[in-house]
């Protein structure tokens, strides 16, 4: 491993050292290759003071001074890429350099920050351009933003953006990245598919280097062949991987589909485009998402929650029904919880905390640090009738701060269902009235197991007789009948022919 130092001089100097003499303390530097670059031959020769991509060697020696460090490694000029021995070890060693490195600094060409504005991360302006960079598109930037401690990011101007603690949030939205991959757990608890699907969408300039820089994520080893395509070099890292993982099971997280605890219906007709909102908005990795279904009471909200759950059960591992509508009913719904989980996995949850409803903020904790645990990425965790959430500025004793139910690490899903439009949790998706006559007719016929209500004479009287008298909530139930205002059941079964009515004998 070569690495830079700065010489008295004020110019820089290689050193190469072997495996057991690399320093303890040294920098290194992410950032995207681009025009001009300085390779080992133009440092030796003294070209490389004239070409663009010198700055950044003196940013990161630079930097590395101030933090008190004296060597510091740059992937342009520290490996003779002209070697092939040389740059094959280099680049099946690069996640350890990467993981050994005390700091690593991320150069990020394409976000400005003015020296005015702090580096707290919050709401600045460079937020938008930070998360925008190229810097999260590329494949060789995986591994330096995971392998690493200590990550620090940089404007062009040389300025502190924050580092991987600070930017968390915005790093795992724009990644798909758990958090806990972020913060240094073994990459071995998360699955094959999901560490393969943190690189899906980051690209490479050699084709075959797709599959090489995932070399220190699957902490695998292979020769390099830069003729032999993407798709071969791909196949040998799956074998290389299907060798490494032989015999090795990830812990089971899962728990059995009930949804016991919130009523149903037979049917769920309509409300597709919400439905692939939704899907659209939680599909991912196993990181933290969450969307809140705003809208009238009564609505369909609950109802659409339950619809995706049972559409996609099997994407997750584990999915929950919390009641939230004050904070007595949230933690008893947590104590169902923790039940339903300690029967498939006695160890989850301390006995003692199930015995009594007296431990309840106890049994709170140990389900959150139950849904925290590193490899436990895939649950779906339901929020529903949070009518009275915590908002700034109001004084409300009964509402409840959901913030404070939710699991501590950034991972899971998480669907809340509000009359509030103020709850900032996650992505908003507005439910509003059936905006269709075809779908509330469809309703009807489905509930009804009348088909031909969709198509018969009189289906125009009918439909204009609902809409004007009919709450349509109750063309969600089975038993139209029965939920029909007293006032305007009587006018209607007595003027409808019996057809229109369902055989609930």
């Amino acid at each position: 491993m070569r690495l830079l130092h700065y010489n008295n001089d004020g110019d820089f100097s290689l050193t190469e050292f072997f495996e057991d003499d690399i320093p303890n303390k040294y920098a290194i530097l992410s950032h995207r290759w681009g025009t001009e670059e300085v390779t080992l031959t133009d440092l030796t020769n003294g070209n490389g003071k004239k070409m663009a991509g010198y700055g950044k060697i003196q940013f990161c020696g630079e930097q590395a001074r101030r933090d008190g460090l004296q060597y510091f490694w740059v992937d342009t000029c520290c490996i003779d890429k002209s070697n092939a021995v040389e740059l094959q070890e280099a680049i099946n060693s690069m996640f350890r350099w990467y993981r050994d490195a005390t700091k690593c600094y991320v150069y990020l060409p394409d976000v400005s920050r003015p020296r005015t504005d702090s580096a707290d991360g919050s709401n600045e302006a460079w937020v938008s351009t930070f998360r925008k960079s190229e810097w999260f598109t590329r494949g060789w930037t995986l591994q330096e933003l995971i392998a690493p401690a200590s990550v620090d990011f940089f404007s062009k101007e040389g300025e502190l953006l924050g580092n991987k603690a600070s930017l968390e949030r915005h790093i795992c939205e724009v990644t798909g990245i758990p958090a806990t991959a972020l913060r240094g757990s073994q990459l071995t608890v998360f699955s094959i598919a999901e560490r393969l699907s943190w690189a899906v969408s980051r690209e490479t300039f050699r084709q075959e280097d797709k599959a090489y820089s995932l070399l220190g994520i699957f902490d695998v080893n292979m020769p390099l062949i830069y003729s032999e395509g993407k798709e071969k070099a791909m196949q040998r890292l799956q074998e290389e991987i299907e060798k490494a993982s032989k015999g090795h099971k990830c812990e089971d997280f899962s728990v059995t589909f009930s949804l016991s605890e919130v009523s149903d219906v037979e049917y769920f007709v309509a409300r597709e485009d919400e439905l692939s909102k939704i899907h659209q908005t939680l599909k991912g990795d196993g990181s933290r998402r969450a969307v809140v279904l705003h809208g009238l009471g009564e609505i369909g909200k609950t109802q659409l929650s339950i619809a995706y759950a049972k559409r996609h059960k099997d994407n997750y591992s584990a999915i929950f029904w919390l009641n939230i509508k004050d904070e007595d009913s949230l933690k008893q719904s947590f104590a169902k919880l923790a039940k339903q989980i300690s029967r498939e996995h006695p160890s989850a949850i301390p006995v003692s905390n199930l015995e009594t409803n007296q431990n309840l903020d106890e049994v709170v904790g140990s389900v959150k640090s139950w849904l925290s645990l590193p490899n436990n990425t895939r649950w779906l965790m339901i929020y529903g009738n949070y009518d009275t959430p915590k908002l700034s500025g109001r004084t409300d004793p009964a509402a409840v701060d959901i913030r404070k139910f939710l699991p501590e690490s950034y991972q899971g899903s998480i669907i809340i269902t509000t009359r509030s439009s103020e709850v900032r949790i996650g992505h908003p998706i507005q439910i509003r009235k059936l905006g269709n006559v075809d779908d509330s007719l469809e309703i009807l016929s489905t509930v009804s197991r009348r088909q031909e209500l969709i198509t018969g004479e009189d289906v125009l009287d009918l439909t204009l007789y609902l809409v004007m008298n009919v709450d349509l909530r109750c063309l969600r139930r089975r038993d139209c009948r029965c939920h029909l205002s007293p006032r305007y059941y009587t006018p209607l079964s007595s003027t409808c022919p019996a057809r229109w009515w369902p055989d609930v004998s």
